[in-house]
């Protein structure tokens, strides 16, 4: 039996409510950058993520075009997805899509902390899409024992 997850599972998996490390090439010699991020993704859309306009995680972004995200559960029974694609837009975020992330991944109160705290730097915050295109996923809940 496969452990690999169905088309169908491996969208609802990256759908869930996970923190996603973001890789991107660095053409200095190093190694990938990797970076933990909040992330937005509905089934058969685009992965949305938003990240400082000026930080070096954005210049990669910017030179490579291209990324890989993968989303784990961390405890058992453990899975992931791996996801690699281009980016497809890379746009200023918007108060309701940095709202959304907000309250996704912290509690009303939070994210209004949250929000309130970083309202300063608002305008230099970007979104990055990205379509999915290759796939690697586990779900070890498949294994057999």
């Amino acid at each position: 039996m496969t452990m690999a997850m169905t088309a169908d599972e491996r969208e609802r998996f990256l759908a869930g409510l996970h923190v996603a490390v973001l890789s991107v090439a660095d053409g200095d010699g190093r190694g990938p950058l990797s970076m933990p991020v909040w992330y937005l993704y509905e089934p058969g859309g685009e992965i949305l993520f938003a990240t400082g306009r000026d930080s070096r995680k954005m210049d990669l972004i910017r030179q490579a075009r291209r990324v890989s995200l993968v989303v784990q559960n961390e405890a058992p029974p453990y899975g992931y997805a791996s996801v690699e694609g281009p980016v497809t837009a890379i746009e200023a975020a918007t108060p309701d899509q940095r709202r959304t992330l907000a309250e996704r991944y912290l509690s009303p109160e939070q994210a209004a902390l949250y929000l309130e705290s970083t309202k300063d730097i608002a305008d230099t915050i970007d979104v990055v899409r990205i379509r999915p295109e290759r796939w690697l996923t586990r779900d070890y809940a498949k294994q057999d024992g």
